[in-house]
């Protein structure tokens, strides 16, 4: 049974794994393996490998890397950031990752729809709030807003990592609405 419309993973089609360089199809094989799919997303990116490599580079790099910022922030500023671009794909796929990393399914729920209302240590809930500001009024951040979060115990290298993640979801977002993404299925159930 085809699947409704509004569920098509994907409004362009990427070519079939085997036309990847080989290090990009064990990529590949790797997520399926580790989380059972592959994300759209990376399905997305590989009509030009130059773009998967660039996107799969920067993710890897600001979401898994060492930081100052725990994996888990990162993702609740993915979701943050989403909620307030209102990216459908990315809302339900870090909303997921926030419930798998948290073992809170309701803090999922909550980033999602309202992150102001959880219940958040104050040095998430400075960073969420920067990350919010950042994304909606660019043009007002300003030092005072880094100062907050020196205040919440945020190093110079913290707030660094903190505006490269917004950044990135902030682009990430853009892309997935523009050529309406839609997030796996497997993401909804996750975590629950």
């Amino acid at each position: 049974m085809p699947q409704p419309k509004h569920l098509t993973a994907l409004k362009i089609k990427p070519p079939p794994r085997v036309k990847l360089a080989p290090d990009m199809q064990k990529y590949f094989a790797v997520c399926d393996e580790k989380i059972g799919f592959l994300p759209n997303v990376l399905a997305a990116y590989s009509f030009d490998d130059a773009k998967l490599r660039a996107f799969v580079g920067m993710y890897n790099d600001l979401m898994l890397a060492d930081s100052g910022l725990t994996k888990l922030e990162r993702e609740m500023v993915a979701v943050v950031v989403s909620s307030a671009n209102r990216c459908y794909y990315c809302l339900v796929a870090h909303g997921a990752a926030v419930r798998e990393m948290s073992g809170d399914p309701e803090l999922g729920e909550l980033l999602v729809t309202n992150w102001r209302v959880a219940q958040l240590p104050r040095r998430q809930r400075a960073m969420l709030e920067f990350a919010h500001k950042l994304t909606v009024t660019p043009a007002e951040v300003g030092d005072e807003d880094r100062a907050r979060l020196r205040k919440a115990g945020f190093k110079d290298r913290e707030i660094w990592d903190l505006a490269s993640v917004v950044g990135f979801f902030n682009f990430s977002n853009r892309l997935a609405t523009a050529v309406d993404m839609m997030p796996n299925r497997e993401y909804h159930s996750q975590a629950r």
